[in-house]
């Protein structure tokens, strides 16, 4: 407390201290020893200190003010354009143990290191301390946090992306877990960027529920609440007996003014937000839910009440309701797009990229050949209830019962279109555990390689890959009527073109929705069941206005046996090499695949018509 009446004003030790907890006080004074700020600053819920943020983002905090009203632009320098995995680790004490699958050091040592980039890093600075709250305040699904950083970008984008949590925490009592994030965005360099992406490190404590940050601004990296969140919040759920998972929470529409609830999981630029935003339908979330049991229902809430979402192809056509939001005023941050004369432009907009503006790297025209005019990673930042489709049930402390789950991925030449698992082991299993894709620019790395990336929470997983499994299959015990699973696949293609257009994806999850509610029949394969075509094709017809030929339903749902066989091949070595603790069930069930596939390619080769099923 001494160091706290020394550093921080009248006021903003007034703030601090109305929250009522010892460990808080603790962390903020620690971070003021530590980073040696000029200054501390306490942010509540009020709207004053929201707008304060958003201000002094705009005026020198990370954001320049662009031609529509709310509209700012955020540069990330050219090597800190995505979530660095190679620097991202967990601290783990002697005796902890990950397993080889997951990135990690000692935690003395990644400790000395991580707090001497930070030590005297908000020297000449003002330290920002700020309060969220991790899923509905006031609810079973909610996780205090608080954020200490010296940017205001991140504390504005996290002012987007994350409810208010100073009154929350308020509530929260001496002994109740809360997440802490530090960062700095460290040294600047003359536009603006972090200098010193060299010293950039996102070292996590599992045991002290906390995250730092350093020498980035990346959101992916900064933004605490987010994915480094999650790694702490998947911890405490398998502690605590519910799942935290990296998917979106969606309401599709049935016939008769049915709703039904999805969530699903796929990896970064794979559709996730495109598949949350699809016309017609209602958005709950586009990027993290918590899971938990209530009354024999499994229930889901979204983490978050924002979007960083990828803007690379989002245009009028395409992502109508998001393209609208994004240029009509209100509040949004672009990050990493072409500015010129104050307008964002980003490939894929539908648009002709202006001749010539500012970019993540300075200076471009079109002459720079090698260098986009739009990061690839580019992305938008923007509250949920900006958007026309947002689900009225977002702030239900209680959540939404969960219909069904989808997993996706990238794969241009195995898996059908959309498939129903035969059961919940099969769907966490075959489905979800199983889950590649080919890597995107979301990552730093190279584009277009084949990955294994479990549930698409590879990168996010804290515990033993085996436990994770285990606990998803665990989770359907003493749920009354379990969600079906299914896969998604929208990126198949044949002679180097896709064999579907942006929006079929509709269609796939129309029909996922009809076979929760049992309207439907379909065709049983080795893998799942498949959608008959005379389902198929009303659908298309009547909600894309498409006439969906017999001859593309065989192109996108034959059954591709020896590929299929290829994939649960890899993804076994993987669990063998890898994971020490999987779960027998896992090579069972594969084991089961396998053979029924190797009696279907048998009887009928390496491709099978869904009409000769």
């Amino acid at each position: 407390m001494d160091i706290l009446k020394n550093k921080l004003d009248p006021k903003n030790l007034e703030k601090l201290v109305a929250i009522s907890n010892a460990k808080m006080h603790a962390f903020v004074a620690e971070a003021i020893e530590l980073t040696n700020p000029a200054s501390v600053c306490v942010f509540t819920d009020s709207a004053e200190d929201l707008a304060v943020i958003r201000e002094k983002a705009k005026n020198g905090g990370g954001e320049c003010v662009l031609a529509t009203e709310g509209h700012t632009s955020h540069f990330d320098g050219p090597k800190d354009q995505a979530r660095d995995k190679a620097n991202t680790k967990y601290l783990l004490p002697e005796g902890m143990e990950l397993g080889a699958s997951l990135n990690s050091t000692d935690k003395a040592s990644g400790l000395a290191e991580v707090q001497g980039f930070l030590k005297d890093s908000y020297a000449g600075k003002e330290m920002l301390v700020c309060f969220f709250c991790l899923g509905p305040t006031k609810s079973d699904f909610s996780i205090s946090c608080v954020q200490i950083t010296d940017s205001y970008y991140v504390a504005h984008s996290e002012c987007l992306l994350y409810r208010p949590g100073y009154e929350q925490f308020k509530n929260v009592g001496e002994n109740e877990e809360f997440f802490k994030f530090l960062h700095t965005q460290g040294k600047l360099n003359e536009s603006g960027c972090s200098a010193e992406t060299d010293k950039r490190r996102v070292y996590i404590d599992l045991v002290k529920n906390t995250v730092y940050s350093t020498n980035t601004q990346y959101a992916g990296n900064t933004v605490g609440l987010k994915k480094l969140a999650l790694r702490l919040a998947i911890q405490k759920a398998a502690k605590e007996g519910w799942l935290a998972e990296h998917m979106f929470i969606m309401g599709i529409n049935g016939p008769a003014g049915r709703k039904t609830y999805f969530a699903g999981a796929f990896p970064s630029a794979c559709g996730k937000t495109s598949t949350a935003m699809l016309p017609g339908q209602t958005i709950v979330g586009d990027d993290i839910a918590y899971f938990r049991k209530k009354d024999g229902k499994m229930m889901t809430a979204n983490v978050e009440q924002g979007i960083f979402g990828i803007i690379e192809n989002v245009n009028a056509d395409d992502d109508p309701i998001i393209f609208e939001s994004l240029n009509n005023p209100g509040e949004v941050i672009f990050g990493n797009v072409l500015i010129s004369d104050g307008k964002p432009y980003w490939m894929g907009m539908g648009a002709d990229v202006t001749a010539s503006g500012t970019n993540y790297q300075g200076d471009w025209n079109p002459s720079m050949t090698d260098v986009n005019p739009s990061h690839k990673n580019a992305r938008y930042t923007i509250r949920l209830n900006a958007l026309d489709n947002m689900d009225p049930e977002l702030e239900n402390p209680n959540g939404v019962e969960t219909g069904g789950i989808i997993y996706g991925g990238r794969d241009s030449d195995t898996q059908v279109p959309v498939e129903q698992a035969f059961d919940w082991t099969e769907g966490i299993i075959a489905k979800g555990a199983s889950i590649e894709s080919e890597t995107t620019a979301a990552t730093l790395g190279a584009a277009g390689v084949r990955t294994f990336n479990i549930m698409a929470n590879q990168d996010f997983v804290s515990i033993p890959l085996g436990q994770y499994i285990q606990n998803n299959l665990d989770f359907a015990k003493g749920v009354d009527s379990v969600p079906p699973i299914f896969s998604t696949n929208y990126f198949l293609k044949e002679d180097g073109e896709f064999l579907n257009g942006k929006l079929d994806k509709m269609v796939w999850l129309l029909w996922a929705e009809l076979r929760v509610n049992g309207d439907v029949e379909a065709i049983k394969t080795p893998t799942g069941w498949i959608p008959k075509y005379e389902d198929l094709a009303p659908l298309f017809k009547e909600k894309l206005n498409k006439d969906y030929t017999q001859k593309e339903y065989i192109q996108q749902f034959t059954i591709r046996t020896a590929n299929m066989l290829a994939k649960y091949d890899r993804v076994e070595a993987i669990y063998k090499e890898k994971v020490a603790d999987t779960p027998k069930l896992v090579y069972d069930t594969f084991a089961a695949i396998r053979k029924r596939l190797k009696d279907l390619q048998a009887a009928k080769g390496d491709f099978v018509s869904p009409l000769d099923l």
